[in-house]
């Protein structure tokens, strides 16, 4: 019998059906037709995410490789070089990052989304951390919240007050159903120019609208505690387009952190007077919505 006949597999047939090796360094091929990168540090594998096209992985193993090893890299394609200004902006852009972060973005393919950000903010005057150089004169705040145990807790996430979710952040009928809980993903920047992106769903069981994937995230590295402001801004950078703004204050006695310093937040405090203004973007968030009705709502879930 020709063994060619069976319904076995011989070592040659193994061999014809292995996978093609890539060209690129840090390019893998997979079996659905895609690309993967991947990149060593400390002899452990760091995955970096799968590609339609080779090269297109083989860059994010260059960007992987130049933010891991620096000058030392050893890329496919020229590397990046501080002699170009183009260049240089994305080595600027590595540096601000953590390996992790870029990793992230690498996966999520949001690097090139986010490079973009970063050099339009750049060229709105903002200064490497991608603070504003200037005044954010036609900011305008959208609405606040006082955190509850359960907005900085084990749930992960932080429930938007209905009233407010439903004027600035509408979700489609579509976007709400039962077959699409993963929602929109909205990115807010904070004062020190680093942006934000969160998961915003609407969950049928609770009938509640929520900030979820990467709320954990934002609660860490602020600090945040049951009784801290956390306020929601926009402003429009001079060609009509609007920016989301986030901003937080740490308002526990005893647990001031370094969030409240970095985030140019201030509480003002008055002998004379009952109330409690707190000043978020250098505005008293309190006096800006005196006067409304849903004030007192603000830190209901």
């Amino acid at each position: 019998m020709n063994p060619s006949s069976t319904s076995g597999s011989s070592p040659i047939d193994e061999i014809s059906t292995k996978l093609p090796s890539s060209s690129y360094k840090g390019v893998v091929p997979q079996h659905n037709g895609r690309w993967g990168a991947q990149i060593y540090e400390h002899h452990r594998r760091i995955w970096l995410g799968t590609f339609a096209d080779e090269t297109e992985a083989a860059r994010a193993y260059d960007i992987a490789a130049q933010r891991f090893r620096g000058r030392e890299a050893t890329t496919n394609f020229p590397p990046l070089t501080e002699n170009d200004p183009e260049r240089a902006s994305e080595l600027v852009f590595l540096s601000a990052y953590s390996k992790t972060e870029i990793v992230d973005m690498l996966r999520k393919h949001t690097y090139h989304e986010e490079l973009r950000h970063s050099r339009r903010n750049q060229q709105l005057g903002r200064n490497v951390g991608g603070r504003r150089t200037g005044t954010w004169s036609e900011r305008e705040l959208l609405f606040y919240k006082v955190v509850t145990p359960s907005d900085v807790g084990k749930l992960n996430r932080l429930v938007i007050p209905k009233q407010h979710a439903e004027k600035h952040f509408p979700l489609r009928n579509e976007e709400k159903g039962e077959d699409s809980n993963n929602g929109v993903l909205l990115n807010f920047e904070d004062a020190d120019g680093k942006v934000w992106r969160f998961r915003y769903s609407y969950w049928n069981s609770s009938q509640s609208y929520v900030l979820t994937k990467g709320w954990s995230r934002f609660v860490k590295e602020k600090g945040l505690n049951p009784g801290d402001v956390v306020s929601f801004w926009r402003y429009f950078d001079g060609s009509d387009t609007m920016q989301l703004l986030i901003d937080c204050k740490v308002v526990q006695p005893g647990k001031e952190s370094a969030a409240s310093s970095s985030s140019n937040v201030q509480m003002n405090e008055s002998e004379d007077n009952d109330d409690q203004g707190v000043r978020l973007f250098g505005v008293n968030i309190a006096s800006t919505q005196a006067g409304s009705s849903n004030s007192n709502n603000m830190d209901n879930s």
